[in-house]
């Protein structure tokens, strides 16, 4: 790890591959590390520390019912645990989200993110990728959901994984390339 980089940790739960697959390219574009929350909403000791340890945490769940998994639900929960001594404060924050529907009610996640975030006296970093939204737009155009809080993505709910727009994927790898930078600017400062 160079002085010019961050530790940057992506924290994730996905039902059916689609959200993952966005980790891997929200994690490609930080250069960071991916921790999957299991099917009972769980994350292994070795994730707690390398949460506790990183520069930035970014979040990631698919929208279900107009809110983040109830795994991801039982991961935010168990936070309490470093909230009360204050392991997260003034890290750098960011998230993700994924559902079959255009809206699917995306926004509502996003700002549980936030909200979850601020709890832990984090730093909330946008996402500043233009909305692709003219008519020559389109489905493979980066940030085509027009999300300013973080990336949206948008999956049929009879795709495969495979099957995601690239556009929905360069919009994590470039989310994930902004909120690291964000996190080596801090550490760097920091360290001055």
């Amino acid at each position: 790890m160079t002085s010019d980089s961050s530790r940057t940790v992506i924290v994730y739960h996905s039902g059916y591959g689609h959200t993952q697959r966005m980790a891997e390219a929200v994690a490609e574009g930080a250069g960071g590390t991916l921790i999957a929350i299991d099917a009972e909403g769980n994350v292994p000791e070795v994730g707690w520390d390398a949460l506790a340890s990183a520069d930035a945490i970014i979040f990631g769940s698919p929208t279900y019912m107009g809110g983040p998994s109830w795994q991801f639900k039982k991961f935010a929960d168990a936070s309490s645990k470093p909230w009360f001594a204050d392991v997260w404060k003034d890290k750098v924050f960011g998230g993700f989200t994924n559902s079959a529907s255009m809206n699917g009610d995306k926004l509502n996640t996003l700002q549980y993110f936030v909200l979850l975030a601020g709890q832990h006296g984090g730093l909330w970093v946008s996402l500043a990728v233009k909305p692709a939204n003219v008519k020559a737009s389109k489905r493979d155009d980066p940030n085509r959901m027009g999300s300013y809080i973080a990336p949206m993505a948008q999956s049929d709910a009879d795709a495969a994984p495979e099957e995601m727009s690239a556009g929905d994927l360069e919009t994590g790898r470039l989310y994930g390339a902004r909120v690291a930078g964000f996190a080596a600017r801090l550490t760097n400062a920091n360290r001055v």
